[in-house]
């Protein structure tokens, strides 16, 4: 790229719009969990949307590549520019532009942080009800953009279904004003929906219009043990025939889980005298002020274990303890660095498939690498389960790591056998490029290929992210 453009973009984006130091562009260019690294030269940081918009003609122009980039708190290298590229942050685009109670929606810049969103609803006496992880850094345009899942997709969907509209600045640089706040608009193909879960291939999501709910009056938080991952889901159903919707949380973890959050994480206590198989960490929670959760719940916990569905429980008694128990599944991923390297999946089945799938791929990963070590847990309401493979307790790390293409196959071979996905929230980035081509079919393919061709005929949206690039 010459220095012409660069120029260009420069002053387009004004004084503290851009950043092309190397020592500044590091926060940029590496993805925080290390696997990816980017070369891109400049960083550009706009602050309205027509700024963006401004951008992205002079990038059309000159055949530039964009990558846009919110939090860069992916897991899949989806915000990763190679030399040449410019990165466009939406991290100065962080208005709330309105709030409207009636209607139960607020609009909100992409750049705005997924905890600061949760937080001015909760002032509004309103719920937005999108939970990560990475929700004090994760900004609300990544989020769409690669449909982020979370806690709270059993109750409340991900995130597509809690947006009513988005806008989007296309690959020329028009913008495509689509905020709107209608529940009901039957005029046609909802464009929406092209560009939640695009990651940024089709075109920068500048704003959106979200939704909004009441905001839980009574709580009531329970941890419990199970004799087997089939159990697991049949509490679950058990539950919603008995308290409905109020299930608003339903984690599972098997006991390797919650055995090495308890081993390595400073704190944490298993709430259970002795050890069993499976685990479920369960929430209701209800609009009504003052509704007995807990007496629902635990009638409907005495009649699972008479019908020997459970073996023990726990009900939390006040905030602190709830939180305690909700540590127990937050952090797993943490507690399993001390054993060493770890092949990660984000997997989901149908809800009546979870057993199967957690028997048949952990028979496969222990008869492919003898001694690994898996932890099945996760968003088991929804039947997305995160099956981690850490290395065996006497093998090396980079052994391990050279098994990746490997293991990752097995896995996601078994849960494309059960109905399954291969992603089931962090979405494609770079690094499920492979798992695109094995287990979409040609027409899947094809599609989304005639829809990059005519909306971004020049590629420049974030290349080589979702689908390959024409030369792989």
């Amino acid at each position: 790229m010459t220095s012409a453009p660069f120029d260009r973009l420069k002053q387009v984006a004004g004084p503290g719009g851009w950043v092309d130091q190397p020592a500044d562009l590091t926060a940029y260019l590496t993805e925080w969990r290390g696997n990816f690294h980017g070369t891109a030269e400049l960083v550009l940081r706009p602050s309205t949307t027509q700024q963006v918009a401004e951008i992205v003609k002079i990038c059309a122009e000159t055949g530039t590549a964009i990558v846009p980039q919110g939090g860069n708190t992916g897991l899949c290298g989806g915000a990763v520019a190679e030399r040449g590229s410019v990165i466009v942050s939406l991290s100065r685009l962080n208005k709330v532009r309105s709030i409207d109670i009636q209607t139960n929606t607020m609009v909100v810049e992409a750049g705005v942080i997924l905890g600061d969103i949760q937080r001015v609803a909760a002032d509004h006496d309103r719920l937005f009800p999108l939970s990560l992880a990475a929700e004090g850094s994760c900004q609300i345009g990544g989020a769409l953009s690669t449909n982020a899942g979370g806690v709270g997709v059993l109750r409340y969907g991900n995130a597509r279904e809690l947006a009513l509209g988005v806008e989007v600045v296309l690959p020329d640089g028009t913008v495509f004003d689509g905020l709107t706040q209608l529940r009901k608009n039957n005029t046609g193909y909802d464009l929406r929906d092209l560009f939640i879960g695009a990651e940024g291939t089709l075109g920068i999501i500048t704003a959106a219009v979200l939704k909004l709910y009441a905001q839980p009056k009574s709580r009531v938080t329970a941890f419990v043990a199970l004799p087997s991952c089939a159990d697991v889901t049949r509490l679950l159903t058990a539950l919603h025939g008995q308290v409905g919707e109020m299930v608003s949380l339903f984690e599972g973890m098997n006991r390797l889980s919650l055995q090495t959050v308890c081993n390595y994480l400073g704190g944490a206590q298993d709430p259970f005298a002795g050890p069993s198989p499976w685990y479920a960490l369960i929430e209701l929670t209800s609009a009504v002020r003052d509704l007995d959760l807990a007496a629902q719940l635990e009638s409907a916990l005495a009649e699972a274990f008479e019908q020997g569905m459970i073996i023990d429980a726990v009900i939390a008694q006040n905030d602190t303890q709830a939180q305690n128990l909700k540590r127990l599944r937050e952090e797993i991923s943490d507690a399993q660095r001390p054993l060493g390297t770890a092949i990660r999946h984000d997997i989901a089945v149908p809800l009546s498939a979870v057993p199967d799938f957690v028997e048949q791929a952990s028979a496969a990963v222990a008869a492919a690498e003898p001694g690994a070590r898996i932890f099945a847990f996760g968003h088991f309401g929804d039947g997305n389960i995160h099956f981690n493979v850490s290395q065996p307790a006497d093998q090396d790390g980079a052994a391990h790591l050279a098994r990746l293409e490997e293991i990752s196959g097995i896995v996601h071979d078994v849960s494309d056998k059960l109905g399954g996905s291969f992603s089931a929230e962090h979405g494609v980035g770079l690094l499920k490029i492979a798992d695109m081509q094995r287990y979409k079919s040609p027409i899947e393919l094809d599609l989304m290929r005639r829809l990059k061709g005519a909306i971004d005929p020049a590629g420049i949206m974030n290349p080589g992210k979702i689908l390959p690039l024409a030369s792989r």
